[in-house]
């Protein structure tokens, strides 16, 4: 039997469970499987059941011990330490539990033979672009599970705040759609369980870590998509959240210890002041609680200093992974999480998967402050992260500005050139993950205006300088939302997503005109940027900006692009004389935006208010 059709099996009758004793019942073990040949031998199983602390566990199965069994003041939790040598076989693990000498019920745990590619998958790089997508919103393509019994919140397309109906298989249907675009790795916000009474949409209020929502879908639809996915070159990063859970998760009911959580004598929020964690002169009262504080009245803090909950979240990590085939990890909220808990889980799953790409949010204004959370920052408060990526903020904010503002000496153009001066602070900025917006940010047409030509000019830049560029769905076509008017204003649904849409942006005749323009703009620089390496790996040489352009060059090897930012409402003529360090070996270019063959590079026309990409020629 394939590992398809075990997994099926397996989550269909997860709790079966034979038993003589009325009163002792097993409702779930967590993780619900795993894996023989991982380089961690340890597994720590949860089992949550009635009276289930009365039971001692028992294994017989080659390779396979239970090390230790630890009991809480719940009595309806065990967690039972498990020794996996590599020598174990794949197959089905009888965990039986016995009760005053009597055998009152087996559990069958299964191990299946790991992925033979887990170990050297590529994670997401520099050589990819990121297109995020909320699951929601995006395309509904099984109208069946809009409402599923069971499930608190049913479908409201009306209600901005509501669900909306949008699903896996909506995403699979239009994976063809994303890779023509150009882009070459796909995040979707979280879609595992909220089974929440409100505001479930958005997948942040998690109520089971091992199970997808069934109004996305089932486990098994995930796998499929990441699959899907690879068969089309396109990478899949899950969105993992570990500082917070819903406040309907099984769990808070009956807590497994009174610390699973972060709790206070009467509710209190979070500061929301990430700074005061690498902040040498913040008070413990800022700091306890930016750490834990709840982050919403229905988010419940977790402790991940509990050694128990930590574990959990460590395993649920690697179990995602392996079952799923994941090419990299989005952690929401990184700072708030206690960060040697984080720097502990990043470690533990590169360890597992070396290659594999983990990118933290970390939404700071400062330079300094963003660098923190990121890698190998020997000097910094004795904290090493480890942590490969992290989200650039400062070089957001400093978007809007450089082509919103008015130049000055800090000001307009001069905003990019200062934060990329700033590049110091960051172990490998490369790995820095860059985007004009996101689903918590006002849209970037919006925040660009509506100006067509300053939206062209950001995403030449974006898909130019370093990092990894993300792009928010309906940012190629122009859609639009105010974030100070409401979180559903940003997240509203691609058009051509339902059945019965007036309009199908998905295809050339549902787009307008101007749609189409920002569209075919898009995904040409997205192709081009696929497969040159000056842009993924090439260092990045900038030149001050002055009256009104900036020019930057990204060269590796024998390679090598120029970029010119054009902020001027007139065509500007750039004297190249003093980029000559740069231009020297180079007779000609070749415009990415144009096609045109520039032959003389020794003064450069630049249209007014756009960009010029230029691949420099021998």
């Amino acid at each position: 039997m394939n590992l398809k059709k075990l997994l099926l099996i397996l989550f269909a009758m997860m709790f079966f469970i034979h038993s003589q004793a009325g009163d002792i019942k097993i409702n779930k073990v967590e993780p619900p499987c795993w894996w023989i040949g991982m380089k961690e031998g340890f597994l720590q199983l949860m089992v949550y059941g009635d009276n289930i602390t009365n039971t001692e566990p028992g294994i017989n199965y080659a390779g396979v011990t239970i090390e230790q069994v630890h009991r809480t003041s719940n009595p309806n939790y065990l967690f039972i330490d498990l020794n996996i040598e590599k020598e174990a076989a794949p197959g089905v693990v009888p965990l039986v539990f016995n009760y005053e000498g009597e055998n009152i019920g087996v559990y069958d745990f299964q191990l299946f033979k790991r992925r033979k590619d887990s170990e050297i998958r590529k994670g997401f790089s520099p050589e990819d672009v990121i297109y995020l997508l909320m699951p929601d919103r995006f395309s509904n393509g099984d109208i069946t599970n809009d409402d599923v019994n069971g499930m608190l919140q049913k479908s409201d397309r009306s209600d901005l705040n509501g669900r909306h109906g949008g699903d896996i298989r909506g995403i699979v249907y239009h994976l063809d759609y994303i890779h023509d675009l150009g882009v070459t790795t796909l995040w979707v916000n979280p879609l595992l369980e909220n089974n929440m009474p409100w505001f479930s949409y958005h997948g942040y209020a998690i109520t089971d870590f091992y199970k997808v929502d069934p109004r996305f879908g089932t486990n098994q639809d995930y796998a499929d998509l990441v699959q899907a996915c690879h068969q089309r070159g396109i990478k899949v990063i899950m969105d993992m959240v570990f500082n917070h859970c819903g406040s309907y998760h099984w769990w808070i009911n009956e807590l497994p210890e009174e610390n699973w959580i972060n709790q206070w004598p009467v509710f209190t929020r979070t500061n929301y002041r990430n700074p005061v964690i690498p902040d040498p002169h913040s008070s413990q009262y800022d700091f306890q609680k930016m750490q834990k504080g709840w982050f919403d009245i229905t988010m419940p803090d977790l402790n991940q200093h509990n050694p128990y909950l930590a574990n959990y979240l460590v395993q649920n990590s690697i179990w995602w992974i392996e079952y799923a085939d994941l090419d990299g990890i989005r952690m929401d909220t990184y700072p708030y999480a206690f960060q040697d808990f984080m720097a502990t889980w990043v470690q533990k799953v590169l360890d597992e998967y070396p290659n594999i790409n983990i990118v933290g949010e970390a939404w700071l204004q400062k330079e300094s402050l963003t660098g923190y959370f990121k890698g190998d920052p020997k000097s910094r408060l004795g904290l090493n992260t480890h942590l490969p990526s992290v989200t650039d903020f400062p070089l957001y904010f400093a978007l809007s500005k450089a082509l919103n503002e008015e130049e000055s000496w800090t000001g307009g153009l001069n905003s990019l050139y200062y934060v990329l001066a700033q590049d110091i602070v960051y172990h490998d900025p490369l790995y820095n993950v860059i985007f004009p917006d996101n689903h918590d940010l006002t849209r970037y047409y919006t925040s660009m205006q509506e100006d067509l030509d300053k939206y062209k000019i950001g995403l030449a830049f974006l898909l130019t300088t370093r990092g990894i560029p993300m792009i928010y769905y309906g940012t190629e076509i122009l859609m639009t939302g105010e974030e100070n008017k409401g979180h559903g204003f940003i997240r509203k649904d691609f058009p051509g997503g339902w059945p019965g849409d007036p309009l199908d942006a998905f295809v050339s005749t549902g787009r307008s005109p101007q749609q189409e323009e920002a569209y075919q703009y898009i995904k040409n620089l997205l192709n081009w940027r696929k497969e040159n390496k000056a842009i993924h790996n090439g260092k990045l040489i900038q030149f001050i900006p002055e009256n009104g352009t900036y020019v930057y060059f990204r060269t590796h090897g024998d390679e090598s692009v120029m970029v010119i930012l054009n902020k001027n409402i007139t065509e500007k003529t750039v004297e190249t004389a003093r980029f000559m360090e740069c231009l020297e070996g180079f007779s000609r270019g070749k415009s990415v935006i144009t096609g045109d063959v520039i032959q003389n590079l020794s003064s450069l026309t630049i249209p007014a208010m756009s960009a010029e990409i230029i691949e420099l020629i021998k």
